[in-house]
């Protein structure tokens, strides 16, 4: 009895010690429980935070038209919501404070040409109808102004060339130029097209042109009378000791049968030297210097080298007609030398022994152009390739230096002198 009366008290005597066991793991589960919970949500927020920056990062990548995903709707990393052309549109046409002068077709053109312009590339360009017929007479030789080839170099409008016996030419413009402003309106913001359509116009008018000059003090102001421009894009003339001057003022439509005439006219006359005078010539069309280079080099020769965005590159060759490949040459080139110009003359240098280049180093167009019509009276210019030289030399913004180097002063030319075509002349009577 006595120890079944002992063991009783014992039994009963444990039993809050057991509740207070059981109740002390609850807790202690329980709060191992919540940390597991924290501890899940920290982990999926921390990944979901990695992902977000990658995709953050991942949006100031550059994308390309290619790549864009083109939607009416939602604006996502990779889609272009033309919803928000049309928006700005829209609020130009409601609040607009002139929004009577607005023209449809020009905020339409302008929203192009920004476009094209955002590329960067100064020569990838829009031609409203008025830019294109411009366009397509200066190609021919015959427009209105004052015969300068302009262009835009680190941002700033600059005179590629003054053409031969024109307007800007005789007012003193030269090549190297800097064009501040136009009548007063500066060029800071200007694109080519909208810098050539205020420095065109009617015959007998006249425009005032702001230039800095490499050398000068300060600027100072040109003023031009326009008139009607015609170039002769080839002149021959026999110089002294039976050496023929070739010059070639642009590379259009017509250069190629000119030229040829000229090279024919140089082997029937029996000439000891060939002065091919590139200096001042803005360039022109492609296929144009490839012709003109397969009469003076041999067949197969490389003239160019085409580089196309994905760098790929194919060599363009002489044809069959070499006539002036025996015949010793200096070509004259200046800062005023560009695009086709440059691909010629380097062509000559590259791939003939013969053929000394004099002056000095040219403008550095190194960029393939293809004109494309877009509608029946508008067209792109996009650039399409870069061109390297026979040896694989890149020359844009870069240009080619002369073998001879030879300045062309101010003063030369208010003296009329010419102390690069005398090196010229002086170097093949040797």
């Amino acid at each position: 009895m006595t120890d079944e009366t002992q063991s009783t008290p014992d039994m009963k005597a444990s039993q809050p010690d057991y509740e207070k066991g059981r109740k002390m793991f609850q807790k202690f589960f329980l709060l191992f429980f919540c940390l597991f919970l924290l501890g899940i949500s920290f982990w999926a927020g921390f990944n979901h935070g990695k992902e977000v920056e990658t995709a953050s990062s991942t949006s100031n990548e550059i994308l390309s038209p290619k790549e864009a995903i083109i939607i009416n709707k939602e604006n996502q990393d990779k889609t272009i919501d033309f919803a928000l052309f049309w928006k700005v549109w829209t609020i130009l046409n409601d609040k607009f404070v002139d929004k009577a002068k607005l023209d449809a077709h020009t905020l339409f053109y302008g929203a192009i040409d920004g476009m094209l312009s955002a590329t960067g590339d100064p020569y990838t360009t829009f031609f409203d109808p008025e830019e294109n017929k411009k366009f397509k007479e200066e190609i021919s030789g015959t427009f209105e102004g004052i015969g300068a080839e302009m262009a835009i170099k680190d941002g700033v409008l600059t005179v590629v060339a003054p053409l031969e016996g024109t307007p800007s030419e005789k007012a003193g413009v030269r090549a190297g130029d800097k064009v501040l402003k136009i009548n007063d309106e500066s060029t800071a913001n200007m694109s080519i097209e909208e810098a050539v359509s205020h420095i065109r116009g009617p015959k007998g008018t006249e425009v005032r042109l702001n230039i800095y000059r490499e050398g000068d003090d300060e600027a100072h102001d040109v003023v031009v009378k326009r008139d009607v421009i015609f170039v002769e894009s080839v002149r021959y003339e026999k110089k002294e000791n039976n050496i023929a001057l070739i010059r070639v003022s642009r590379f259009g439509e017509d250069t190629e049968g000119a030229f040829r005439i000229a090279a024919k006219r140089a082997v029937d006359e029996h000439v000891s030297g060939i002065v091919l005078d590139l200096r001042n010539n803005p360039g022109g069309f492609l296929d144009t210097s490839i012709e003109m280079a397969s009469l003076m080099l041999p067949s197969g020769s490389v003239v160019v080298q085409e580089e196309n965005s994905k760098g790929d590159r194919k060599e363009m060759k002489a044809t069959d007609g070499n006539i002036l490949g025996d015949i010793p040459t200096v070509v004259l080139i200046n800062e005023g030398s560009a695009s086709a110009s440059e691909i010629l003359a380097a062509a000559l240098r590259d791939n003939r022994s013969n053929v000394t280049l004099v002056g000095k180093k040219s403008f550095g167009k190194g960029s393939v152009q293809e004109l494309i019509a877009v509608s029946k009276d508008t067209s792109v210019k996009v650039t399409v390739a870069r061109w390297l030289t026979p040896k694989g030399d890149q020359i844009n913004e870069v240009g080619i230096s002369p073998k001879v180097e030879v300045p062309f002063t101010r003063e030369d030319s208010e003296n009329d002198r010419d102390p690069q075509m005398d090196k010229a002349l002086e170097l093949l009577k040797k």
